[in-house]
């Protein structure tokens, strides 16, 4: 079975900065391996915290990053450029300050290529993966190296919200519409997606993620109910979580983060 493990942090600041350098750590191994790493972006707070962390490390350097795609889990349909978008800030946390080539950033649509159209942007992107699809991947996306998730209070992951209908889609991408968390239209990766990546990380910090977190470790809980309990690497999932996320969780479950 996949290993499911748990890494613990101190606080936000230090799983940022812990997560960055993980980060970069698995990307070189990656393109070491196979010359090129596929990683799958996520937002929300401690997201982009960790990638203003890798801009800001000396191991940003180690990285090629002409041989780095990068991908989002999950975008609000919105304009180009809107804060409130997940490329919008991870653009000026890291991607503005690396040398990666245009055309190996794949953000996911904006309302102004698509109108209102959700379900054809989430199409466009669906093509978009497909196309990078190797035979190797046995899947219709690129097996992600990396799969960064946030997690919600409420269990939910990318925009994978507890019992809408995004988590029975076995589609690469769907378009999510009355999403609980505003904005209400968003685009996200479904779990098949999700789970064809090689690694999934989980980042979660902050007391109200607490229960969350005990609830996507519970081997008892659905997916339906409990999205981040149904999204799972091929080949590994890390919890990396700090203490006040770690709360509600057994005091022995999982080690400390170096």
């Amino acid at each position: 079975m996949p290993v499911v493990d748990v890494v613990r942090h101190l606080d936000a600041d230090e799983l940022a900065e812990a997560a960055a350098g993980r980060l970069a750590t698995r990307i070189v191994e990656r393109q070491s391996a196979a010359g090129m790493a596929h990683v799958c972006l996520t937002g929300g707070r401690i997201g982009t915290a960790m990638l203003a962390a890798l801009a800001g490390s000396a191991a940003r350097d180690a990285i090629d990053w002409g041989a780095v795609h990068v991908w989002w889990g999950d975008e609000r349909f919105l304009p180009v450029g809107d804060p409130e978008r997940n490329e919008t800030g991870a653009r000026s946390a890291l991607l503005d300050h690396v040398r990666i080539p245009a055309d190996h950033v794949h953000p996911m649509p904006a309302t102004g290529s698509f109108g209102d159209d959700v379900d054809a942007a989430a199409a466009a992107y669906a093509d978009e993966l497909a196309r990078r699809a190797r035979p190797e991947d046995h899947a219709d996306v690129p097996s992600m190296d990396v799969c960064l998730l946030g997690i919600g209070p409420d269990a939910h992951v990318a925009s994978l919200f507890p019992g809408m209908p995004a988590l029975h889609d076995e589609r690469a991408v769907c378009g999510v519409r009355g999403a609980p968390k505003p904005p209400p239209t968003r685009i996200t990766l479904t779990l098949p997606s999700v789970n064809a990546a090689r690694e999934v990380w989980i980042l979660a910090s902050g007391a109200e993620k607490a229960s969350a977190v005990r609830l996507a470790l519970d081997p008892e809980a659905g997916a339906f109910q409990v999205p981040a309990a149904g999204a799972r690497g091929r080949e590994r999932t890390l919890f990396l979580v700090d203490d006040a996320a770690a709360g509600k969780l057994p005091a022995d479950l999982g080690r400390p983060g170096a």
